[in-house]
């Protein structure tokens, strides 16, 4: 079997100049949005993260919208961002009312 190389610095480099800051972004946004609903079901339940997930999407929206991202792709997070905060208000609901356990419990 052949010796898998590191690679070396210039080619990290090279692959760093094909990546695009608004691709990063896109990639976290997703994982955070999965994060998010996540963390509003009743396995997982964290209110806190919950709410951080949905202030990162709404604080990126628009920096996203400016540099030009395809505006299908910023109205399907808007869109994810939506709904997690439906399932945020409905999980904050239950909790009230104490129809759930915490995670853990």
């Amino acid at each position: 079997m052949a010796e898998e190389r590191l690679p070396t610095e210039e080619e990290l480099r090279e692959a760093l100049d094909r990546v695009a800051v608004s691709d990063i972004l896109l990639n976290a946004l997703s994982a955070t949005a999965s994060l998010g609903f996540r963390r509003v079901s009743q396995e997982a339940r964290d209110l806190k993260q919950a709410r951080m997930a949905i202030e990162a999407l709404r604080a990126l929206e628009p920096v996203l919208r400016e540099s030009g991202v395809d505006e299908a792709v910023v109205r399907d997070l808007e869109q994810a961002r939506a709904n997690l905060q439906l399932a945020y208000a409905k999980a904050v609901e239950e909790e009230k009312s104490g129809e759930t356990e915490p995670a853990g419990a």
